[in-house]
């Protein structure tokens, strides 16, 4: 078979590269190949936001844009999609898009490092948001660009831009001429970059290749590349298999494919429980959770890996599909160990399957690191219990951070377990998980903080929990 170049729209013209190796990232494309150098390169593994670019795929009528990191974002991804830099955005005769004039009028950049990753941001934001009749709060700024990092601004003049540019002269993106060139990118056929975009294709595939590396956003992957220097024979992308990007919802369940990005997964948890909404935003900046997929951070297996310590808690289970056909595994027997699971080498994770919640549910899911935003946690603990008639009636916990895989706490469980819903069911149980792990001491907590805060923060649940019972109470 003829191998077909890899082809993405940008700046109103078909690109077309051949010889782009699997484990080239788009920021190299783009600036070595294309000398786009308005990208650039910071930390190299999707920290900072300096490389930020918005993607565009054909959704209904029009098209979807996310701001990535291109650091981390293999180039063979963006295959059959628009690109767009900060390079991109000036009219023809040279002026300003919205959210670069509001940069400039609102003193926004002062080394200016930073701030072409900031544009794209803003730009995303303006196609998301301000195109469709939104107001940019300073809330929505904060949250939408928690991905960018700035050395010298302190964010004020950078939020006042994201408020600024929806009162400029409106700019829109031709959508119809954009959708009509991706309709003439063939699929790619590139001898080392696989990308079904059926199930049945990447079962195949994945039969036929065990030892192809599988990518689903590429958020970790894409670091093993830019830091280990890691090369791969052939490469396995499952995020272009539509039965993959599925949600479905019935009354007892939610389906979430393997492929669904970090942001749409969370935004559907956040519809069925609204207290995650924080958390959700605390996970990561937007443009890992616009690239980032639920699949790919579950079967990844970090222990520090956010999405676990919830699931667990929420007694998911996982639907593993292979030409052998399907079987469900519940997500706490998954892990054998250190980044190691369950799945044979023929199989992959299809979807992730989370009960609906109860009415006498009570979740709350804890974040500690050391930012407060786009930071890996130091311990992430959730809590889910159930109570009925002034009694546990049960307990589910998921802990990350405190083992070599992500895991619940059955000694905790037990002992709150069929106990009154009082405070000092609370107190006796913290003690109990404080010393369930053996946490290790790295750079981001020491090992007795760990343990510390487990209890810390069993006893925050409870406070928490009675402080919302009683607000509830007076309304």
């Amino acid at each position: 078979m003829e191998e077909q170049a890899l082809q993405f729209v940008r700046r109103g013209e078909i690109v077309s590269l051949t010889g782009v190796t699997p484990t080239r990232t788009l920021l190299e494309v783009l600036r070595e190949d294309l000398q786009c150098t308005a990208v650039k390169e910071g930390c190299g593994e999707g920290d900072c936001g300096a490389c930020t670019v918005v993607l565009a795929e054909p959704a209904g009528q029009g098209l979807a844009y996310k701001a990535i990191n291109s650091c981390i974002r293999l180039a063979h991804s963006v295959h059959g999609m628009a690109v767009w830099t900060a390079q991109d955005l000036p009219a023809s005769e040279g002026a300003l898009h919205p959210c670069q004039q509001a940069m400039v009028d609102c003193h926004g950049s002062q080394c200016g490092f930073c701030t072409p990753g900031f544009v794209m941001s803003l730009f995303g934001m303006y196609q998301n948001r301000v195109l469709a009749g939104q107001t940019i709060s300073r809330e929505t700024a904060q949250t939408d660009l928690s991905g960018n990092l700035c050395r010298c601004t302190g964010y004020r003049p950078i939020f006042d831009a994201a408020q600024q540019m929806g009162i400029l002269p409106r700019v829109a993106v031709d959508e119809p001429a954009v959708r009509a060139q991706l309709r003439q990118i063939p699929s790619a056929s590139v001898a080392a970059y696989s990308a079904p975009t059926t199930l049945a294709e990447l079962l195949r595939l994945r039969a036929e290749l065990p030892q192809a590396q599988l990518v689903a956003g590429c958020t970790d992957v894409g670091l093993w590349v830019t830091k280990q220097h890691r090369q791969f024979a052939h490469v396995l992308d499952v995020t272009r298999v539509a039965e993959l990007r599925e949600l479905r919802h019935t009354p007892d369940m939610l389906s979430i494919g393997a492929a669904v990005t970090l942001h749409e997964a969370y935004a559907a948890l956040v519809a069925d429980r609204p207290q995650l909404q924080r958390f959700a935003e605390r996970f990561a900046g937007l443009p890992v959770r616009n690239s980032g997929t639920l699949g790919g951070n579950v079967a990844n297996g970090s222990p520090i890996g956010d999405s676990m310590p919830l699931l667990l808690a929420m007694g998911a289970t996982l639907v593993l599909a292979s030409v052998r056909g399907e079987r469900r595994v519940a997500l706490d027997a998954f892990y054998t160990g250190y980044r190691k699971n369950l799945m044979a080498p023929d199989e992959v994770l299809a979807c992730i399957e989370v009960p609906r919640p109860v009415a006498d549910e009570h979740l709350r899911v804890y974040k500690i690191s050391k930012r407060q935003d786009d930071d890996i946690s130091a311990v992430c603990l959730a809590l889910n219990l159930t109570v009925r008639e002034g009694r546990i009636a049960s307990a589910r916990i998921g802990a990350g951070g405190v083992a070599a895989t992500p895991v619940r706490a059955p000694k905790t469980e037990a002992a709150l377990s069929g106990q009154p819903w009082a405070s000092a069911t609370f107190e006796a149980a913290a003690p109990v998980l404080s010393a369930e792990f053996t946490p290790i001491s790295d750079m981001r907590a020491s090992a007795a903080y760990r343990s510390s805060v487990l209890g810390r923060l069993l006893l925050r649940y409870w406070s928490e929990e009675q402080g919302e019972l009683q607000l509830e109470a007076l309304t």
